[in-house]
């Protein structure tokens, strides 16, 4: 098979001829239909992200088709679609899976971080952690889904109950899903995107938002809560200044940078600021049915296996609107 293959961190990825991986007791080997391309790959290939299993082939948001099964597989079939997560297995044993957060778990394995993943033809996935599919969604439209959907809705699950107005802060492939799900609940969207980024923002109201402009501008009404996607931390004190009182504000990504001080009366009047930390199957099960129902429609610039450096320089740019899919 086909495969991009990071090295080391802060080098080019490298097309390379592998063996098809053989699938062990309780994984299937799927041949790879579409993966989406994702921030956290860059952090990945930064170092941001600093225990990679090395050489690494990166990608966590993949959908395909079941190609062979290991022993003990059961409940799925070759053939059959199926999505596979940043969240590749969980130990089962730990406190936190024990409490229903594997999320959390003290010995998890993540897809293209310590295990490999989906830029390439084929990949190997736990059978237990990977989503079926219908066969008429559309791969390529659906990748995204399987972690800037499912992290847009952990997202929106941990920001608060009964919220009218919600701030999206980046307004990338996560928010411009999980705008179209808040705007079907009957939330008001704001849309910050990098400043001076008129594409993002026409895109944003395109998509039903009720405002947007550059994430340095004062939001222009109290919010009940923000999500911020962007890896920038000097938006959490931005964005904790335009919440309501008893308002949160929820860092959705795997990494930020530094966090500026702010003043404690920010904060005070009980508003909170969160991490949101991987997914659990939960989530899958909750969001698939309601990005259905909401009719979530995901915008998807496609580029072939081997064009993956040119996709990350693309999606490191803001060149990207939506997602960026890789297609073998």
């Amino acid at each position: 098979m086909r495969a991009m293959v990071l090295d080391r961190p802060g080098a080019p990825l490298e097309l390379r001829e592998m063996p098809r991986p053989e699938p062990a007791a309780g994984q299937l080997r799927i041949r790879v239909e579409a993966c989406g391309v994702c921030r956290t790959d860059l952090h990945i290939l930064d170092g941001e992200l600093s225990e990679p299993k090395l050489p690494l082939v990166p990608g966590h948001e993949i959908v395909g088709r079941v190609d062979a099964c290991g022993p003990g597989v059961a409940g799925l079939a070759e053939g059959q679609r199926v999505g596979v997560p940043w969240l590749g297995h969980a130990c089962g044993q730990c406190a936190y899976c024990r409490m229903g957060r594997e999320n959390l778990c003290d010995a998890p394995l993540f897809t293209g971080y310590t295990m490999d993943g989906g830029y390439a033809e084929y990949c190997l996935a736990h059978t237990d952690f990977v989503f079926p599919l219908a066969d008429e969604m559309d791969p390529v439209a659906s990748a995204p889904l399987l972690c800037a959907g499912l992290i847009g809705y952990r997202s929106l699950s941990r920001a608060g109950d009964n919220l009218r107005t919600i701030g999206l802060y980046g307004f990338g492939a996560a928010a411009h899903i999980l705008c179209q799900i808040a705007i079907w609940q009957g939330r008001r969207v704001l849309a910050f995107t990098r400043d001076g980024d008129t594409a993002a923002q026409d895109f944003a109201r395109r998509l039903g938002a009720a405002w947007a402009g550059g994430s340095s501008e004062d939001a222009p009404e109290e919010l009940d809560a923000a999500i911020i996607f962007a890896p920038v931390g000097e938006l959490v004190p931005k964005a904790l200044k335009s919440v309501c009182k008893g308002g949160r504000v929820v860092c959705g990504g795997i990494h930020m940078s530094d966090i500026p001080g702010f003043p404690y009366a920010d904060l005070w009047m009980e508003r909170e600021i969160v991490s949101v930390a991987n997914l659990t199957r939960h989530d899958g099960a909750a969001f698939f049915p309601l990005a259905h129902a909401a009719g979530v429609e995901t915008r998807t610039t496609p580029y072939a296996l081997d064009q993956a450096n040119t996709a990350l320089k693309d999606l490191r740019q803001g060149r990207v609107q939506g997602a960026a899919v890789l297609v073998p």
